[in-house]
């Protein structure tokens, strides 16, 4: 593992935002999904995250700095090297330690019967290297959560549904839509995202949802609003239209002499209310469209008009 400050491209007096713009900028360029093909990929964007985990935390920056952490947030036991057993009166650290040939405590040449080597370990690191790393600085960590924006059209967000997706790994999963989803929901994919390269602890993935405007209706609240052409001959003589909804075309009675000015109403056939159970009306206008050319019709209107 190299040295997470080479890995992310900053100074060692780098700050806090310095750092997290390298990493934003370093996770863009080497993400999996942009290196398609190359075998590295992964190993490389390991490599980054694992280096963003030890500088992008504070406390841990400082171990690192210290040399209490290696790059990968290990903690590192430096000064006990060659402490061997069966050496008496030896000197580490400013410490003497006096074992037998067993590396126990002998209770001889002045040494405390009760003394545990792992209580200097303890005096020096706390408590987590007494039990044997299963402190703070071991702890199991996700890796940093990954996201990406589903569009989804107005009948999906309104009446919910699957949808097969693509995750930012490259994953394909099938997905949920709830019915009466809100733009800009985010829902949280747990256990979908990427898998931490030293814990093996798996990290989540966050989908927002984007619902893009329907070009048939205009939202009014829980209400929509949609324009139908209908034939001259239908708006003087009356007769039955088809209505786009939601939920796919309806049919509807337009009587005789229907003018511009005439609104329909289709009761619940618009969005969710707020209220569990409720839903919208869809209102109808009419856009009545008038034929190219009708040398009949000319002659009509010539006549009622003189």
């Amino acid at each position: 593992m190299r040295d997470p400050y080479q890995v992310l491209g900053v100074a060692k007096s780098a700050d806090e935002a310095e750092i997290k713009k390298a990493y934003r900028r370093r996770a863009k360029d080497l993400h999996p999904d942009r290196n398609q093909g190359d075998p590295k990929a992964q190993e490389r964007f390991s490599e980054l995250n694992t280096a963003y985990e030890v500088l992008g935390d504070a406390d841990k920056r400082k171990q690192f700095d210290r040399g209490e952490i290696d790059a990968e947030g290990k903690p590192r036991f430096a000064g006990f090297e060659g402490m061997g057993a069966g050496r008496r009166g030896a000197h580490h650290g400013g410490f003497e330690f006096n074992f037998d040939g067993g590396g126990a405590s002998s209770g001889r040449s002045g040494a405390d019967p009760g003394f545990d080597p792992a209580d200097i370990f303890g005096s020096l690191f706390g408590d987590a290297a007494r039990r044997g790393g299963r402190g703070r600085a071991s702890q199991p960590q996700k890796p940093p959560e990954q996201s990406f924006t589903l569009e989804v059209n107005l009948a999906e967000a309104v009446n919910g549904g699957m949808r097969r997706v693509k995750l930012p790994g490259g994953r394909e999963v099938e997905v949920t839509i709830p019915e009466g989803v809100a733009d800009g929901k985010v829902m949280r994919l747990r256990g979908l995202g990427q898998t931490h390269p030293l814990t093996g602890e798996t990290g989540d993935v966050l989908m927002t949802i984007k619902v893009r405007p329907d070009p048939r209706f205009t939202v009014d609240g829980s209400n929509l609003r949609a324009r139908v052409a209908v034939p001259l001959a239908t708006a003087v003589l009356g007769g039955p239209i088809h209505v786009p909804t939601l939920g796919g075309a309806v049919e509807m009675n337009v009587p005789p002499l229907t003018g511009t000015a005439r609104q329909f109403r289709l009761r619940g056939k618009g969005l969710p209310g707020e209220k569990k159970g409720e839903r919208g009306d869809l209102f109808v206008s009419i856009d009545i469209e008038m034929p190219a050319e009708d040398a009949e019709l000319t002659a009509l209107m010539k006549a009622r008009a003189g």
